[in-house]
């Protein structure tokens, strides 16, 4: 594991069943965020690659969304046991790739492979309801696959949301054109490699572009169902480009998610959930992440001085190496980027208790490193406080007030996740209640298969990781009969 494959040849995109160059053989770089050096060639798919990757869907179409729903469960099965076969491969790929740890891309795999045996068990689920006005008179219902569907995935969980999220639409009858990240594009092409030989050419097909490349696969007249995990502004523009063709969307966008202590909470067991909630195993990459840590006064000093403890002995370095927890950002883009942040929170005003810049090891000079940050004394009204920031940045919020402070949690466009730490069930359930976001943990962290995980206000539409997923890839018919 310590000498990894640092360096990859690429098919090309995976269209109709088919190896295919881009257009023109238009081809982007994948960087090591890690290093600074190129990792492969990427295929770029042009307008007319997505039109040829709709048109086999579409052609695809016909066929899957006949085949029975046995044969569908079994297919998605299949792929589950491929990608359980070729965990440690697609972990090391992900982990070189995106930057995130090679432990925490496992993980990744399983929960893929359980993902999708998830949606294989449910297939049976997809059922209408009846109903009769009288003698001789049946009203009945059907719930149908849309037909191509379009998904546009995010780098932090690179194979992952490529593969689970097309779990869904695949269960349901529809084919999928799915586009990986342009910054971890790496393995979404591989998952053409395990779909090859299980379903039909065409009903999967897997591309790789930029936002040019997705903006060409929501308008496509073809595509009548779109998913899309990634930022605000960026969901917010696809939902502008969708609304003209009225399609159905589920927005899995950007969160500034609070971590709530209360006054009865051990600081320790505090701050080791505020860490973990914060995703440090991906840089605080994720949309999830608890980046503001709402504590109580009265534990304030001794919750900070514990966070600095937990995220000074969090081992940085290169993500394939097994003990390393944290690995680069993404990309040069991404790095910029949040240290620009963390320069905004110096200059607002705010104190840095811990990192905010590049670890010393010269090793890692030319990754994307940054070692996890703490501030502290934060105000709401400071950027660090109210943008999401996308990386390994924590703002510690102190309170003595409770409503104020649940105004202020609730005070921003985002509403995805928050976390709430007590020991009294009563405080615990009333603040779950008043907090505004979409996911709740109530001294947990973690997703858990088959809860519905999805975001309030500008945090995104629609439920994913669920029976709602299912039954949103599908339209309902009704049938209104007489004899």
């Amino acid at each position: 594991m310590d000498k990894p494959l640092l360096s990859y040849t690429l098919r090309g995109l995976y269209i109709g069943g088919a190896w295919t160059s881009g257009d023109g053989d238009k081809t982007f770089e994948s960087i090591n965020p890690s290093t600074g050096e190129k990792l492969a060639d990427v295929p770029y798919a042009g307008e007319r690659d997505v039109d040829r990757a709709v048109q086999a869907a579409k052609k695809a179409f016909r066929e899957w969304s006949r085949v029975t729903i046995k044969e569908r469960a079994r297919c998605l099965e299949l792929l589950a046991k491929r990608i359980m076969d070729a965990k440690e491969t697609l972990a090391l790929m992900d982990a070189v790739d995106s930057g995130n740890a090679v432990v925490g891309m496992r993980g990744d795999m399983t929960w893929t492979a359980d993902t999708l045996n998830y949606f294989a068990g449910l297939i049976a689920e997809i059922k209408g309801e009846t109903s009769s006005h009288g003698p001789r008179h049946l009203n009945f219902t059907r719930r149908q696959p849309y037909g191509v569907v379009g998904k546009i995935n995010p780098f932090n969980h690179p194979f992952r949301f490529c593969a689970e999220k097309a779990a869904a639409p695949l269960a349901a009858g529809n084919c999928v054109v799915i586009k990986g990240s342009e910054q971890a594009p790496l393995s979404s092409l591989k998952l053409g490699e395990l779909c090859d030989g299980i379903f039909p050419p065409g009903v999967v097909n897997v591309i790789t572009g930029d936002g040019a490349t997705g903006r060409a696969l929501v308008v496509h007249p073809d595509v009548r169902r779109i998913g899309f995990v990634g930022s605000v502004p960026t969901g917010r523009a696809i939902a502008r480009d969708a609304a003209d063709g009225l399609k159905k969307l589920t927005l899995e966008l950007g969160g500034k998610n609070p971590i709530i202590i209360f006054p009865d909470a051990d600081p320790k067991k505090a701050a080791i959930a505020a860490i973990k909630g914060m995703n440090m195993n991906r840089q605080g990459q994720s949309c999830s992440s608890t980046s503001r840590v709402f504590v109580h006064k009265s534990l304030h000093g001794a919750v900070v001085d514990e966070l600095v403890r937990q995220a000074e002995a969090l081992p940085v370095g290169f993500p394939w190496i097994e003990q390393n927890e944290v690995g680069p950002i993404v990309s040069k883009r991404q790095f910029d980027r949040i240290m620009g942040f963390i320069e905004s929170g110096k200059a607002e005003g705010a104190t840095l208790v811990t990192g905010g810049g590049k670890p010393a090891d010269e090793s890692l000079r030319n990754g994307f490193f940054i070692q996890p940050t703490v501030f502290d004394d934060v105000r709401p009204d400071m950027r660090i406080a109210r943008e999401e920031i996308f990386g390994p940045v924590m703002s510690v919020m102190p309170w003595d007030n409770e409503d104020e402070m649940l105004a202020t949690a609730n005070s921003l466009e985002y509403g995805l996740t928050a976390a709430i730490v007590t020991n009294d069930l009563a405080k615990a359930m009333e603040t779950a209640e008043r907090i505004e976001a979409g996911y709740v943990w109530i001294n947990a962290n973690g997703r858990y298969l088959g809860a519905p995980y999805g975001g309030w206000k500008m945090s995104g539409l629609g439920q994913e990781e669920c029976f709602e997923e299912l039954a949103s890839y599908t339209q309902i018919k009704n049938v209104n009969m007489r004899w």
